[in-house]
């Protein structure tokens, strides 16, 4: 009888191990699945890497697919076949002086690619970027007639190191930031700056948001000519453009202020003329009203021999002619632009825009009837991002331009555009 008990508690204290062993096992078990859902929830919400890696060099490629469509009425005469006005608002193409017609056009041009990279070195990142579009590229003879073919055109190039940029950007001179929303290639294109050259650039923050920017940039002086109002590129500069601009950004958004100095030159056969010209500029966004979905935009620019800077070159810089001594008339300008956007909801939002040019010639000098003298323009649009990076709009614009002779020319749009970021 105790053998037979002896044997039995033996038994139970094998069994009450076993339990023992059994539990610690359960219990290691489920902490190795504990850890192992841990790293998967982990892995599952670590972000997507951004761009690949080569070596030291990172890589990125971003841009976006923007699909076009418009209905045009021109009161005033006809654009001609081909032309970018077509295309997007541009001031100086609204025909004057004939009678209205009617314009429908739809397109792919303004997609866009950008290239990027990084590599360190030197405790710092060497970056550079690659971008272009299609939009200003020449279409060939009949390009609509069946494959609307249109070659690469080169937007920006340049490389970045500590405080330097060196390379073809936007001038420091302007701010494309603060450019309001709009289905078209610009918006307020007659109130606009809108230039991008080749410029050695250094920025140094000043703290509280606040830095400088000082650049030398490529020259360029366009004239017109007392008796024709084309505008003529002539390449005999011999000083760069320079430019210092503050820019703070903060709790408030985003204000800048800029000037700009430079030299007019021009010279044909050994004789010819300079003169300076100067520009100051301020522009900003503020943002207001829930998650800051509203924000006010505006810039507004006063110059002295600086056309070329504003709407891609809706007046010269001066009036030039052999006859009339071998003299540069310098022309002043304003323009300016201002926005309102209101965000209906996160998905949903409108922006409504005004822009304005004026160009103040010499009293003193003959004028051809054509040059154009002043522009503007309103507009009112909606879009709706039904999904993160993809948006759909639609804007009616409004827009007169006037020439010295006192003729002006009148534009209506109403234009839908579809835009899928990545």
């Amino acid at each position: 009888m105790e053998a037979a008990l002896a044997t039995l508690r033996a038994e139970l204290a094998q069994a009450r191990s076993d339990q023992q062993v059994t539990a610690q096992e359960v219990a290691t078990s489920v902490q190795i699945a504990q850890k192992a859902d841990s790293r998967v929830t982990a892995m599952a919400e670590k972000p997507a890497p951004d761009g690949f890696r080569v070596g030291a060099t990172t890589f990125k490629l971003g841009g976006f697919v923007k699909v076009v469509g418009s209905a045009t009425r021109y009161d005033d005469g006809e654009v001609a076949s081909g032309s970018l006005g077509k295309e997007f608002y541009l001031p100086q193409q609204i025909p004057i002086g004939g009678r209205s017609s009617r314009d429908v056009i739809g397109h792919a041009r303004q997609t866009r690619l950008s290239f990027s990279t990084s590599t360190p070195l030197g405790g710092k990142d060497v970056k550079s970027v690659i971008e272009f579009d299609f939009a200003l590229a020449a279409a060939p003879l009949g390009a609509q007639r069946s494959t609307n073919p249109y070659t690469p055109t080169f937007r920006r190039g340049f490389i970045t190191y500590g405080n330097w940029l060196f390379g073809q950007e936007w001038t420091t001179f302007q701010n494309p930031g603060h450019l309001p929303e709009s289905t078209d290639f610009v918006g307020p294109m007659d109130g606009a700056i809108f230039v991008r050259q080749m410029m050695v650039q250094y920025k140094q923050p000043l703290g509280g948001g606040l830095d400088l920017y000082l650049a030398a940039e490529n020259p360029q002086t366009e004239t017109v000519t007392s008796v024709s109002p084309a505008l003529v590129d002539n390449d005999q500069d011999r000083m760069p453009d320079l430019v210092g601009k503050l820019a703070y950004k903060g709790k408030i958004g985003e204000i800048h202020v800029a000037g700009l100095v430079r030299e007019l030159s021009v010279r044909s056969n050994g004789v010819g003329d300079k003169a300076m010209g100067w520009g100051i500029t301020t522009g900003g966004k503020i943002p207001f009203g829930p998650q800051g979905r509203h924000d006010i935009r505006f810039l507004a620019t006063y110059g002295h021999g600086m056309g070329r800077y504003f709407a891609v070159g809706y007046a010269p810089d001066a009036i030039y002619d052999a006859a009339m001594g071998n003299q540069l008339h310098v022309v002043d300008n304003f323009a300016g632009f201002a926005a309102a956007k209101l965000g209906w909801t996160p998905t949903v939002r409108s922006t409504f825009m005004v822009g304005y040019q004026h160009a103040d010639y010499p009293d003193d000098i003959a004028l051809p009837g054509l040059a154009n003298r002043e522009a503007y323009s309103f507009a009112g649009n909606l879009f709706w991002s039904p999904v993160k990076n993809l948006d759909l709009g639609i804007e009616y614009r409004h827009a007169q331009r006037k020439v010295v002779s006192g003729l002006t020319g009148q534009m209506d749009r109403i234009e839908m555009a579809t835009k899928y970021n990545f």
